[in-house]
């Protein structure tokens, strides 16, 4: 419960307006789509299995069909659609949190804490680049995104103890992963499902992404450590000062708690996870059900040496699953716009209208309207994959047509796909982080909306430069 606390001859101003609860712009979305059923003409692309056994669209195939407008009624069953259709990414959330929430319940974590934050006093900023750089090559070489939302756990309170907020410990494990996964050089669910759809050699053109790798990671780490190093100077300037505070207070009153044998024992089950988990993703394409099997597991595990009793366990599993409530309900409601287009039979449409646009642009400006489309895209089809079989086949042919090369449509792709993923809140795994660090999503919008605007520009000049240069 939250208390406003109004001091001596002060008044509390409650503002006239305030950003809506982000189920409400969600459904509010999902309202908008089923009034485009009604307005928009239905159509449909043909559907085929590639080699590789994914469902991809026939480029060319695309013709109107009977229309299948959306009902009233529909608004509403779209969102239990939508959470039945994402119901493997919600119970991921879900088991996920449970198993942090027995780490949580050791007070392995604060003893961590302690223990880390008093060794490394006076160096606190190099933690930033270091860290950043590890997650962003979890996203860049293996895919990682949901795979990381353990690790808030541990870096919020860690980065509070270093006297930074929140805000940096999230962005750490959350735009330095999105950072990778965004300019990937070899991302397996984005570059290499793109390349191998628009029949390019897997992780081809590897040189440029690289460079293009480094020079957008290293423009978020300065993002960061700008705000970092202000936070350090006047820590009243953070735009999460009072929930900072809150945890600190909590990791302050926990001060004697030391780093025991059992803690320990606790991390190496956690170390000995991720390091079972990365080898599961790289070398046998370990997925959602997998990861969630290993860290219900560790959860246990971790109980175990603990010395928790299995009812104790389960009560900490059910607060982890409770911080992650919002973040994993998100996920399904923002799979109702989803379900609301396709069965209105209007996302084809919106796909095809999108071509013809870029098709009807001049030479020099075509690679950047394709990276425009996939931008627009993503804030409807938020899997990478998922955005990857509906476009590519349509977009590699067409750079054909208006002399895009189609590693370059594979480019824009890539960058289209990844900047709004830690941005719109129909990211359900980065609104579960933002759970997890305990920061609104309302705050993270006002504090990264300038990088955002960076990062499409950084996209738009690396396509232009690839196009130029007819990068193949």
């Amino acid at each position: 419960m939250s208390v406003n606390v109004q001091t001596s001859g002060q008044k509390v101003q409650n503002p006239k307006w305030r950003v809506p609860h982000v189920f409400v712009i969600l459904i509010s979305v999902i309202i908008l789509a089923t009034i485009s059923t009604y307005i928009v003409p239905s159509g449909e692309y043909e559907r085929v299995e590639n080699e590789q056994g994914r469902t991809v669209v026939v480029d060319g195939s695309y013709s109107t069909v009977e229309s299948s407008n959306a009902s009233f009624l529909d608004i509403f069953q779209s969102i239990h659609t939508g959470m039945v259709n994402s119901a493997s990414i919600i119970f991921y959330i879900f088991i996920v949190g449970g198993s942090f929430g027995i780490l949580r319940a050791t007070g392995a974590i604060e003893g961590a804490v302690h223990s880390i934050s008093s060794k490394i006093q006076g160096k606190e900023q190099l933690l930033i680049p270091a860290l950043m750089t590890f997650f962003a090559l979890g996203g860049a070489m293996l895919g990682l995104a949901e795979e990381t939302l353990p690790y808030i756990t541990i870096m919020v309170p860690l980065v509070i103890m270093l006297g930074f907020d929140s805000m940096v410990g999230a962005a750490v494990v959350l735009l330095g992963t999105s950072a990778g996964f965004t300019a990937a050089f070899m991302n397996p669910f984005t570059v290499g499902v793109a390349q191998g759809i628009a029949q390019l050699p897997i992780f081809s053109g590897l040189g440029l992404r690289i460079i293009f790798f480094v020079i957008f990671l290293s423009v978020s780490i300065f993002y960061v450590m700008r705000y970092a190093r202000k936070i350090k100077e006047n820590p009243e300037k953070s735009l999460v000062f009072q929930e900072s505070r809150q945890i600190f207070s909590s990791l302050e009153k926990q001060e004697k708690v030391e780093f025991t044998g059992q803690h320990k024992a606790a991390f190496i089950v956690l170390f000995l996870s991720l390091v079972t988990l990365a080898f599961g993703v790289s070398k046998y394409g370990w997925f959602l059900t997998e990861i969630a099997g290993l860290f219900l597991i560790m959860g246990i595990a971790i109980g175990l040496v603990s010395k928790m009793s299995f009812s104790q366990m389960s009560e900490s599993f059910i607060e982890g699953c409770q911080v992650l409530v919002l973040g994993a309900l998100v996920v399904g409601v923002a799979h109702g716009i989803l379900v609301v287009l396709q069965d209105g039979k209007i996302l084809d449409t919106i796909l095809y209208s999108l071509a013809s646009a870029v098709g009807s642009l001049p030479s020099q400006l075509s690679a950047l309207g394709m990276y425009l489309v996939q931008c627009l895209i993503n804030y409807i089809v938020p899997s990478g994959s998922g955005q990857a079989a509906l476009t590519m086949p349509i977009m590699a042919p067409l750079g054909d047509l208006v002399g895009v090369t189609r590693q370059t449509a594979v480019l824009a792709f890539q960058f289209g796909d990844g900047i709004s993923n830690i941005f719109t809140p129909t990211s359900g795994y980065f609104m579960a982080g933002l759970a997890l660090a305990g920061i609104s999503w309302i705050k993270w919008v006002k504090w990264i909306w300038p990088l955002i605007l960076i990062h499409y520009t950084l996209g738009a000049i690396f396509v232009s430069i690839a196009h130029l240069i007819g990068y193949q």
